[in-house]
Formats: structure tokens, sequence, C-alpha cells
């Protein structure tokens, strides 16, 4: 019984101890491990690309595969809109601004169903206006105090701070997320906004029987398959599909349409950039690993803790790279890199240590060879800008003062950045 006691106390400190060390994030720039990035213009071949062409035949297509297949995954198929309903519209939003639309999607597959709403302003005093897409954490209610916004009856995380509790939204949390969405700057601006709660798409748990993938399974499948889709994959896919409504809405300019997003939501976005070339612009907010940031540096989240965290949100073949970074054959640049010639605005804020703000710099940096092939100027500095001193160019990069969040700062970079882009 002593030697079991013994035994069991050892295993629990060397469990402990393994936990202590995994579990602690690298804050520290001088224990970044020493890594290769690779080329992103040279072929899992060893062939060096030098042209547009060479770019968009070879090594374009591989880097896709490989990000499809062992870190986003694969749609295991096709699924248009079914049918499109305007539920509710308004021509005096925001103060007379600005018209209101709350456009109900619905897709049908293999006998089951799903919905998800897209709530639109535009101003009024554009005749076909560009538009900022972007998912929202806590429903469409959440991004304005305005009382018509629809409440969602789709599961929501629980947050304490708005008062959801139960898994359920309600009229407690309208207006919580406002200060993350600048609409009226957007309106008089001249843009549109279009938002989407992202868990009517795909709740953002860990059970892939609840969201779009079960659309799309065969008899008896209850999860996606190793290279398939999970959460973020199924979130971009549903913005292409907003995406696809746009283009259909003559009061929208659907070659203009800026894809935007935060955190989780921001992965969400930069992959819906990479897949859906109708995408005008991309804009990532503090997304971190899996997102902007670079993954071999495994600086504060890391691939293991995303996958480990997270289990739901990339393909099961990710999880190979769980500390196991140095094993990848591309990184996040790479992905970034995907994006071009179109522009690509990449921010991040002093304190969110988490994202590594230096990794998503330094992955934005080393994507601009491609930019650079399509004659468009990237960011070639290796030195990281100062404080709330935004690089503005086909590629752009901001830090900014304060947490992980979205600001006024924020929006008033991406407003003027994507009038002078676009226009």
């Amino acid at each position: 019984m002593r030697k079991i006691i013994v035994l069991f106390m050892l295993t629990t400190f060397i469990h402990n101890s393994f936990a202590q060390f995994v579990f602690q994030p690298n804050y520290d720039e001088n224990k970044v491990p020493q890594f290769v990035l690779p080329n992103v213009l040279e072929t899992f071949n060893g062939k060096e690309v030098k042209t547009v062409k060479e770019w968009e035949d070879e090594r374009r297509p591989e880097l896709l595969d490989f990000f499809t297949q062992n870190v986003y995954g694969e749609i295991p198929g096709k699924l248009a809109i079914t049918s499109f309903e305007i539920v509710e519209q308004s021509n005096d939003a925001i103060e007379g601004k600005a018209k209101r639309k709350q456009i109900e999607l619905t897709f049908e597959k293999n006998g089951k169903e799903l919905s998800f709403n897209v709530l639109l302003y535009l101003p009024k005093n554009v005749i076909k206006a560009p538009v900022f897409i972007g998912y929202n954490f806590y429903g469409n209610h959440t991004v304005s105090s305005d009382t018509q916004i629809i409440v969602s009856d789709a599961w929501s995380r629980n947050n304490d701070s708005y008062g959801i509790t139960n898994n359920q939204l309600d009229e407690q949390s309208r207006g919580a997320s406002a200060n993350s969405w600048a609409v009226e700057k957007m309106i008089d601006a001249g843009f549109g906004l279009a938002t989407i709660y992202y868990g009517e798409v795909d709740p953002d748990k860990n059970d892939m029987t609840d969201g779009i993938h079960s659309l799309f399974y065969t008899e008896g499948q209850k999860a996606p398959a190793n290279n398939e889709w999970r959460s973020i994959a199924a979130w971009s896919w549903g913005l292409s599909r907003a995406l696809d409504y746009l283009e259909m809405d003559a009061d929208v300019d659907a070659s203009k349409v800026i894809v935007f997003g935060h955190s989780r939501l921001g992965k969400a976005a930069l992959w819906a950039g990479v897949t859906d070339q109708r995408f005008a612009a991309v804009i990532s907010n503090n997304s971190g690993c899996g997102g902007a940031a670079l993954s071999k540096r495994k600086f504060g989240e890391t691939v293991w803790r995303i996958n480990n965290n997270f289990p739901h949100w990339f393909c099961d073949n990710f999880k190979r790279y769980s500390n196991n970074e140095e094993q990848l054959p591309v990184d996040q640049h790479a992905l970034l890199a995907l994006i071009a010639p179109r522009p690509l605005y990449v921010a991040s804020a002093e304190d969110d240590e988490w994202a590594d703000p230096r990794g998503e710099f330094l992955s934005l940096h080393y994507a601009t060879p491609v930019y650079q092939l399509y004659n468009k100027e990237g960011i070639k500095n290796i030195e990281m800008p100062g404080i709330n001193q935004p690089i503005q160019n086909t590629t752009a990069y901001h830090i900014r003062t304060g947490k992980h969040a979205v600001t006024d700062f924020d929006w008033e970079q991406y407003i003027k950045w994507a009038k002078a882009q676009l226009f």
C-alpha cells in the first residue's frame, strides 16, 4: 500500500510539473525558440517562384491545399442559399442616416435545415454602398441599442457581464457590444455594415451535431473526417454565403465588401478572405494563433493550447502539430500571402500578449514578397511601428494601446485605409 501511495504521489508530482510547464505561456522574447520560416516564394519541392503566373499556378494552390487539408479543413460539398427573406426593414435607422434590413438566409440539404440572420445597415446617401462584413459574438442585438434588432434564439456562451445565463440571449444584452462596432462612423464615411451572430452558423462548443456541419453528414455520421472543416471554416463559409446575398442586394456594391473579424472571428475572416477571392479586402483584429500570428514562435497562445482548449475550431489533422510547430512546412505568413494582391490589414493591441503582436506583425512582413510580385506595397521594415502609429499600404498594420478588443481607434484606421484602397 505504501508503495502504491508513493507511486501515486510521484505520478501526481510529474503530472503537475508537466502541466505547470505546458500551461505557462511564454511572454519572453528571449525564450522564443529558433526556427526556420518557410520561404513563401519557394515551392515544397524547392522551386523558386519568380512571377505572378508561377505563384498563381504552382505555389498558391499547394499552400491553399495544405492549409485546407491540415489546418482549417475541407468543406465536404457545396450548399447555396435555398431561400432568403427580408424579415424587417426601415429607412429611418441610426438617427435617420441609414437604412436597416434584417435578412434571414435559409439552407436545406439532406432533409435538414439551417437559417441565420444578417443585420445590414446602409447609408441613405449612397446609391450602392461598400460594406464591412463580420460576425459578432453575442447576437446582432448587441451591436447597437436599436430596439428593432431581432434577438437570436440560438445557443450562446454565457457571459455574466452581458447578463447571459443558461446559454440564452435576451433583451438585457441589447447594445452591450456597441463600443466594438462604430456603426455611425461607418455610415458617416459612406460604408455599410453587415453582421451575423456566429452562433447561428455553428455554436461555439465542441459539438459537431448542432451547426451547419450536420447538413453535410452521410447516414450515421456524427463528426467531420480528420481533414474536414470544423468551426473556423464553418464560420468562414457563412461569411461567403452572406456575400452571396449581398451580391443580390441592389443597395450594396458587392465588389467592395471588406471582411472583418476579431479574435477567433479574425481567424475566420482571414480564412474567408483566402478561400473566397470575391472579398475586396480583409481585416484581422487581434486574431493571434491560427490567425495572423506566426505559430513557430510559440509565444502566448500556441498550436497545442488552441487545439486543447478549442478542439472544435480546426480540423483534426492540425493536432499533429500540437507542441510540434517545427514540423509545419508552412506558417501564417503564407496564409496572409494567399490574400494577395487584395488589401490586407492586421492589427494588434499592446496588452494582448496572448495574441502575440510581434508574431502578427512579422507574419505580415514575411508575406510582403508575394505582394511585391503584384507591384503592391507591403511591410518592408522588420521593426514594428510605434504604438498608435499605423502603417497603411496595400498591407497595413498597427499596434495600439489597450487590450484584446475592438475600439474606435481601430475602426477609424480601417475606414481611412478602406477608403484609400478601394476608391
